[in-house]
C-alpha cells in the first residue's frame, strides 16, 4: 500500500498545532481540497468519526475515525468511502524548541485496482507537502 511520512517545523506551541489538526470542522477553511467535512460522532477518550468530502484529483467521499491522544498524537483509520480502500495514519507532534513544534504526519493510503500510479504519485509527492502547508499557516495565525 503507498504510504508516506513528511515532517515541518512549525512557528507554533504543541497545544495550539494539536488543536488545529484535531478541528477538523474547520479544514475545509484552509484546506483547499477539502471541500466539507461532518464530524458524524464525538465518542470519550478523544475519538471521532469524520466524513470528508474533497477534490484531490477527482472528488471523493470518505469517513475516517480519529483518535486523539492530547498533546501530542492523532491517530486515524478507515471506515469507508469511495475510490479509497484504506486510508490511515498519524500526526506525531514533538516540541521543537523556543515555541516551535516539529509535526510529523505519516499516511498510507489504499486504493482502488483501476487508479493509475500517477494519480498515488500525485498524492504523494505533491499533495502531502501541500496539506503540511496549510496546517502550518492555519497554526500559525494569531
Amino acid at each position: 500500500m503507498p504510504g508516506a511520512t513528511r515532517s515541518i517545523v512549525i512557528n507554533a506551541p504543541m497545544e495550539k498545532v494539536f488543536a488545529t489538526i484535531t478541528d477538523y470542522e474547520r479544514y475545509a477553511d484552509f484546506i483547499p481540497e477539502v471541500r466539507s467535512v461532518r464530524v458524524l460522532e464525538r465518542a470519550s477518550g478523544g475519538a471521532a468519526t469524520v466524513q470528508y468530502d474533497a477534490d484531490v484529483v477527482k472528488r471523493i467521499r470518505y469517513t475516517l475515525r480519529h483518535v486523539a491522544h492530547p498533546p501530542s498524537r492523532v491517530e486515524w483509520s478507515f471506515v469507508e468511502g469511495e475510490v479509497l480502500k484504506d486510508n490511515h495514519g498519524s500526526w506525531v507532534l514533538e516540541p521543537a524548541g523556543e515555541g516551535k513544534t516539529k509535526a510529523t504526519y505519516t499516511v498510507e493510503i489504499g486504493l482502488g485496482p483501476l487508479v493509475p500510479r500517477a494519480i498515488i504519485n500525485t498524492l504523494v509527492d505533491t499533495s502531502l507537502p501541500k496539506l503540511l502547508e496549510n496546517f502550518k499557516r492555519a497554526a500559525e495565525r494569531v
